[in-house]
């Protein structure tokens, strides 16, 4: 396939500062490298809190965007798992520490071949692309058992002897509708986890209950009255709390589900009395590091992005609900205001870049 040299892309021009598409370079693949056509790339959660508030990202012009999926169109010297016309996923670059981003939002993604998986034939490019981070945030902070990983540390269903592991043991998950909400719940089903209780607007519970949740609690309830719900159905509080919200509301209740010895996780930093005040009770609290390419994830991570065709193909795992945007990567704009708003719920936001007008 012919790859050009140069390709539109979405670009977040200065902290806290305006959206412009415009031309760029398509970046040649150093070794272990494969250039992507990018069919689809998903909106996630913090690509508006980024241009709103200015946090996260210190280079700028960035692109952002942390999943995509597409086609293989150049190999880098080396790579020998795939091949051109290959359909992939994969997740955007970003390092935390130095504050930079190599995202998504654009025509063509040059990947490490180590951090990408095969699509089954029978999932959409637009399906897809809504899988990478949000299976990893959900899964790679649960399942990672390295030493020195902050992580519940539980054995993951997709290796041997993993799958209903956990049977009989309770789980909450703050947030069920949300990418990874809906992502931990079916790999919480896979492990055996029972009940599986989730927090939700109620217009979102069947959808819950497809993916294997055992109650669906209305998220708008007083946080007492969830309490005492959780600790009816499960008998006392659980082992592990996974809140995949993480706002002032729903950390303290968070904590306050968990037993003594349990693991919370959450996807922002918890305020830190709070943490303080959990560990002296026992209990631990760990933000998750949804990165495939984190070091500390990619032994763990490397077993689950070759587990995902299977678990695709036999609908063990079932990507997101998607909605596609008009106007190609112009359209990534007005989706992330909406989300901004909070009125996207249950769906996935895609764009098709190649669209762009």
């Amino acid at each position: 396939m012919s790859v050009p040299s140069h390709q539109k892309a979405l670009f977040l021009e200065a902290k806290q500062g305006q959206w412009a598409v415009r031309t760029t370079e398509v970046r040649k693949p150093g070794s272990g490298d494969i250039v992507v056509k990018v069919e689809a790339a998903a909106l996630g959660g913090v690509e508006w809190k980024i241009q709103a508030w200015g946090i996260l990202i210190k280079d700028y012009p960035a692109i952002l965007g942390m999943d995509g999926a597409g086609t293989v169109v150049e190999l880098g010297e080396g790579v020998t798992t795939f091949a051109v016309g290959d359909r992939v996923m994969f997740q955007g670059n970003w390092d935390i520490l130095t504050g930079t981003i190599y995202g998504t939002f654009l025509q063509y993604f040059t990947a490490p071949a180590q951090f990408v998986a095969k699509i089954p034939d029978s999932i959409s490019f637009e399906a897809a692309s809504t899988m990478p981070t949000g299976v990893a945030t959900a899964t790679l902070s649960v399942y990672n058992q390295a030493d020195y990983a902050l992580s519940a540390k539980y054995f993951a269903p997709w290796l041997p002897g993993g799958r209903g592991k956990y049977a009989g043991k309770p789980i909450v998950i703050l947030g069920g509708p949300t990418s990874h909400g809906q992502y931990a719940t079916q790999f919480a089903h896979l492990s055996g986890f029972s009940p599986i209780i989730t927090t939700a607007s109620l217009h979102n519970a069947d959808l819950l209950k497809s993916f294997g949740a055992t109650h669906v609690l209305d998220r708008k309830l007083p946080a007492e009255e969830i309490r005492a719900r959780v600790s009816e159905i499960a008998g006392g509080p659980v082992g592990l709390v996974y809140d995949t919200v993480s706002v002032s509301a729903t950390f303290p209740l968070a904590v306050a589900l968990a037993a003594p010895g349990s693991t919370v996780l959450t996807v922002q930093w918890a305020p830190e009395e709070l943490v303080a005040q959990a560990m002296k009770d026992g209990k631990a609290v760990h933000m998750v590091l949804g990165f495939y390419n984190a070091p500390v994830n990619r032994e763990i991570g490397a077993t689950l992005l070759a587990s995902l065709p299977e678990l695709l193909e036999s609908g063990d795992i079932k990507p997101n609900h998607w909605e596609v945007l008009a106007g190609g990567l112009g359209g990534i704009v007005g989706g992330l205001e909406r989300m901004k708003n909070d009125q996207v719920s249950g769906v996935k936001l895609v764009a098709r870049p190649h669209e762009t007008v």
